[in-house]
């Protein structure tokens, strides 16, 4: 099955007793505005390990590095308990500073409410007719969580970007072993390609404050049809409305593989993001916007065996505070004590995990180790998604092969995004 190593199950339910709450495909409209702070996929190998079949596929060769155009609130805790009450364009306000001169940023549009994330069943004529509604005539909707830049010579990208790019920093090749089972041989075959997916989408503003998802497949996929044709990473993106661009590196290509390659080393992840600044500087087509780029906050996004690169990173990634949230997809396959210890050290940050029955059980282990570290949990997601947010959402009668797409709610990723945009 391409981008999925697992079976698909049937239908699914929350846990804890008197705090249930079953999750089918909400309806979860991005109506927002507003100039805001906003701030990755496969099933994989984990101390739970599961039958994996990887779809057959021919391995890529190392890529050179160089650019490849294609076309184309909460039920169980209190809201006051959820961490800090500020909004995310209070905590975002300056990464880092520039020039005194740089321009304000502009207030913040009031927008219309996000609704919860509900159990209604929804009509097949009510999915297939949902549209994003448009904000409202001189209103904003961008991310919000860096200072402008002081050139004013930058202006907004006119048309979208969308690359496969080799970067040296990315996964493979990797001529290390694998920490967990001291093996080798990540330098050939389905371990060769070193392509990075990036897109930039049009109107993206870089003296703008903005946020960077970084994307983690998994298994048995590949960039070209799995992420950006099938999951529709770049066009999620783009439909949130949001300052945001996409980060998304080739694992194990085409395989029923989670090894993290150079994301297994100390300071991996910070080398990989450093040179993502300068290829998203040139995509954006001046090279002094790198500095912001390498300063900008970093959502994770992890589907099915995407969550060991995900924990890796978080454990010796080396990214730090820039890190401001990491969404699961179906993807909580181990590292439990990883996630736990990142998810307690860093309580401004938000930490979603959506699942099928099939990781339910994980699913709820890692709720009661958070829960009996005093963490609160909440099992839906009720407006905008708050500093310090900790959500474990179960889904109903869906696909693990089609979780990118529909798992809460349609394109889960332009939900979060959206969730994140409002104040």
């Amino acid at each position: 099955m391409a981008g999925s190593g697992f079976s698909d199950t049937g239908s699914t339910r929350f846990f804890w007793g008197a705090g249930r709450t079953v999750l089918r495909r909400g309806r979860a409209s991005s109506a927002f505005v507003g100039l805001l702070c906003i701030l990755v996929q496969g099933c994989g190998n984990s101390e739970n390990k599961v039958d994996a079949k990887s779809e057959p596929g021919t391995a890529s060769l190392t890529y050179a590095k160089a650019d490849i155009m294609l076309p184309r609130a909460s039920r169980t805790a209190d809201v006051a308990d959820l961490g800090p009450s500020d909004s995310f364009s209070d905590r975002y306000s300056a990464v880092f500073n520039f020039a005194n001169n740089a321009a304000p940023v502009p207030s913040t549009v009031s927008a219309a409410p996000l609704p919860s994330v509900v159990s209604a069943a929804r009509a097949p004529s009510v999915v297939s007719d949902r549209t994003a509604a448009r904000a409202s005539a001189g209103s904003y909707k961008l991310a919000s969580l860096s200072p402008e830049l002081p050139y004013a010579s930058l202006s907004p990208l006119k048309q979208a970007q969308t690359r496969l790019i080799g970067f040296e920093n990315s996964a493979f090749p990797y001529f290390g072993s694998n920490p967990r089972s001291g093996g080798g041989g990540y330098a050939s075959g389905r371990y060769s390609d070193n392509r990075v997916l990036v897109h930039v989408p049009a109107e993206f503003d870089a003296r703008k404050p903005a946020v960077i998802i970084v994307y983690f497949h998994g298994h048995g996929a590949t960039l070209e049809r799995d992420v950006r044709d099938r999951q529709l990473l770049p066009k999620q993106i783009t439909e949130s409305g949001v300052n945001a661009v996409l980060v998304a590196p080739q694992l194990a290509y085409d395989a029923a593989d989670s090894s993290a390659g150079k994301f297994w080393e100390r300071g991996g992840f910070k080398r990989f993001m450093a040179e993502a600044a300068d290829n998203l500087a040139r995509m954006y087509g001046d090279p002094r916007s790198a500095e912001a780029f390498s300063k900008m906050p970093v959502v994770i996004v992890a589907y099915s065996g995407g969550f060991l690169t995900a924990a890796s990173c978080l454990q010796v990634g080396g990214l730090g505070s820039r890190v401001r949230g990491v969404v699961l997809l179906d993807a909580l396959y181990g590292e439990f004590d990883k996630f736990s210890s990142w998810i307690v050290n860093n309580r401004s940050a938000f930490f979603v995990s959506a699942y099928t029955p099939h990781n339910k059980r994980r699913d709820d282990d890692l709720a009661r180790m958070l829960k009996d570290k005093g963490i609160p949990i909440v099992h839906e997601l009720n407006g905008p998604l708050r500093p310090g947010t900790v959500a474990f959402l179960s889904t109903e009668g869906l696909s693990h092969r089609d979780f990118v797409t529909l798992a809460w709610t349609d394109h889960p990723v332009k939900d979060v995004l959206a969730r994140l945009a409002r104040r």
